[in-house]
């Protein structure tokens, strides 16, 4: 299958009927993932993204914004290390949502994430998002106290309102130019211990070892129906999403990279054409610098 077909196969538009049960974390659907083959179309895929983030930049009417979701483990950072790798930092930012601060808490479960939205031009990474509070919050009810919320308005509605106005904020964002790109990293819970594994034994990365992944993998089945019931009520025609299998890492890259070129290239991304008066004015100061001549050469003195 080719990668075109992929993406589109992993995107979620009927998601009334979606299973996350139908969707096998260790499939590539058939593209080649070998390291030399994955590693080539990564390359092309990183090249065409930085010419495309260049037009986006010199436009300045669209802007991007990519949400990363996924279990612990599931490959969110190696995602944007490696698709964003051609991308100029000067267009590109990334933000990583942890557990919500004392101000954040203050304010609405939005507020701290349309603080931090991409402006026009740009391209702005979610490392989880706004989702954490139909996902960690809602497997951890215990966190809606914090929250401080009159206590008539927490309900067994509530993740549905949630749903409601995630659904309303992202149509707000898209009729207003930006982009919306939603990717759930969808990691088995056998490749996730291995991953697991991996970072317990190699010193290098024991870093990214937390005691609270151990707790969370606790939860595995609460995880899966809160993602299931996520992407059921969340994807929609403005912002779908796109569920990758994400076992093979070379595999969620491709398919996460080739899903941003082909959105961005249906924004016909030009560079701003210059003409009439202004123009007129480039041509006059390129004709005065001309008859400046060539600067000479310095002695290689200094003063």
């Amino acid at each position: 299958m080719k990668i075109g077909h992929v993406i589109k196969h992993t995107r979620i538009d009927h998601p009334k009927n979606f299973r996350l049960a139908d969707c096998d974390p260790a499939d590539t659907l058939g593209v080649e993932c070998d390291k030399d083959t994955a590693k080539q179309r990564l390359a092309d895929d990183v090249e065409r993204l930085r010419d495309l983030q260049e037009r986006l930049y010199a436009q300045h009417r669209w802007s991007v914004l990519v949400i990363l979701q996924g279990m612990d483990a599931s490959g969110k950072d190696g995602i944007v290390k490696h698709v964003m790798s051609g991308v100029n930092p000067m267009g590109c930012e990334v933000h990583a949502f942890k557990a919500p601060g004392a101000e954040e808490l203050d304010h609405d479960f939005l507020w701290r994430v349309a603080r931090r939205l991409p402006a026009r031009g740009r391209i702005g990474i979610f490392n989880r998002s706004h989702y954490e509070e139909v996902l960690v919050v809602r497997v951890h009810p215990e966190l809606l106290e914090r929250q401080k919320l009159p206590e008539g308005l927490v309900t067994p509605r509530i993740w549905q309102q949630r749903f409601e106005d995630i659904c309303a904020f992202e149509r707000m964002l898209v009729h207003n130019g930006t982009l919306v790109l939603k990717f759930f990293l969808h990691i088995s819970r056998k490749e996730q211990r291995r991953r697991f594994l991996e970072r317990l034994q190699e010193p290098a990365k024991r870093w990214k070892f937390s005691m609270d992944d151990v707790s969370e993998r606790r939860r595995w089945h609460s995880y899966m129906e809160a993602y299931q019931d996520m992407v059921r009520a969340t994807s929609h025609a403005d912002a779908p999403w796109y569920v990758v299998p994400a076992d093979n890492k070379p595999f969620a890259r491709l398919v996460v990279a080739g899903a941003i070129v082909q959105a961005l290239d249906r924004l016909d991304l030009e560079f701003p054409k210059v003409k009439g008066k202004p123009l007129a004015e480039l041509k006059k100061v390129e004709r005065a610098l001309l008859a400046e001549g060539e600067p000479r050469g310095r002695s290689g003195k200094h003063g």
